[in-house]
């Protein structure tokens, strides 16, 4: 297979016994097509790609690994010439439900959150990808208002900042928005002055984007139904806050949770998806301000677009729809910032994590 190809990585709620990782080729109209699945690893939920392109991790979402009420990390091998993945090791995430794993710009470290019980660990990468035990987790503490949704903490991501001197974690049970410092030398990660961000009573932050120009941040928030913009600085790891915007229209009265965030590779333009209305919700950004303007609403054609991805190009965005089993491929405008149905797309069991690499 000639090189420049793009592989799609696709993680899914399935049991260990199913295939339940799959990747795909992506085409130049949008078309997928299937190269290979592995089973062997329960609800491998979110993926992340080592900066090197030849590793694949995965979380484990599930409350026991190994006989202890945790849940694990997951490294594959990956083929680029066959888009195989092949076992390298798990370790565990130190706490149960991990929803998240991000992998540093560095290659050296793996970071999981864990939603169950809802902190982070920072996992160490040798130079065979491997990874080894946890050499630091941060429990967070507290409570929200919402008594069935936040009667504890309920980390879903941890993010690394763009110079790889801070991590950013969302903790949806407690509405603030964590900072950590991130020291590679001794594996370890504490908390950086001021240690948080707060929300809005019940906001529920679920996740969080880096604008490519490193001067801003935004942060879905999955109960609020809304999106809201930092400034970023780098120097310090502060966030300071500029606007909350709704992701939902005005007239719309029905249930519907948020999930995932992205901001286009060209700046002009974030994305954020909603469950319920079923839709991708388009801003424009203000690059000067780092402000957000609507533009307005692109159903996902499916059901409960959990997660979803731009092609390394910036070409495509694809949608992973959980509630109907499938993945549909829309080309990105990148001067309007519209999504256009392709016409393609792919039937997998429970999407949840969309990962793209080009080889």
């Amino acid at each position: 297979m000639a090189a420049g190809r793009t592989l799609i990585f696709i993680g899914t709620y399935a049991p260990a016994s199913d295939d339940s990782i799959f990747v795909y080729e992506l085409g130049a109209k949008g078309k997928l097509k299937p190269l290979s699945a592995v089973s062997g690893v329960a609800n491998p939920s979110f993926l992340a790609l080592h900066p090197d392109g030849k590793r694949l991790y995965a979380v484990e979402e599930v409350g026991q690994f190994q006989g202890k009420p945790t849940g694990a990390v997951t490294a594959f091998n990956l083929d680029r010439k066959s888009g195989g993945l092949s076992l390298l090791n798990s370790e565990s995430s130190v706490g149960s439900v991990p929803c998240h794993v991000s992998v540093d710009r560095a290659g050296r470290y793996a970071f999981a959150a864990n939603y169950g019980s809802g902190g982070v660990c920072m996992l160490p990468l040798d130079k065979g990808g491997r990874l080894g035990k946890a050499t630091d987790y941060s429990q967070h503490e507290g409570k929200g208002v919402d008594p069935r949704r936040q009667e504890g903490p309920h980390a879903h991501c941890i993010v690394i900042a763009p110079d790889n001197r801070f991590a950013l974690s969302a903790d949806l049970g407690l509405d603030k928005v964590y900072s950590y410092r991130l020291d590679p030398e001794h594996g370890k990660m504490p908390l950086n002055s001021p240690p948080w961000v707060r929300f809005r009573s019940g906001a529920g932050p679920r996740h969080i984007a880096f604008h490519p120009n490193g001067r801003f941040v935004y942060v879905i928030c999955e109960m609020g139904n809304t999106i809201t913009a930092f400034a970023w600085h780098a120097a310090s790891g502060e966030l300071r806050e500029l606007q909350t915007v709704r992701t939902l229209p005005d007239d719309f009265t029905g249930n519907s949770t948020t999930a995932e965030i992205v901001v286009s590779a060209n700046g002009r333009f974030v994305y954020g998806s909603n469950r319920g209305h079923d839709s991708i919700a388009l801003f424009r950004v203000d690059e000067r301000t780092g402000r957000l303007r609507p533009l307005g609403f692109q159903p996902t054609l499916g059901k409960t677009p959990r997660n979803f991805a731009p092609d390394p190009s910036g070409q495509f965005l694809l949608v992973a729809n959980q509630d109907s089993d499938n993945i549909v491929t829309f080309r990105a405008d990148p001067e309007s910032g519209a999504l256009l149905p392709t016409g393609h797309e792919v039937k997998v069991p429970k999407p949840v994590c969309i990962r793209a690499l080009v080889v």
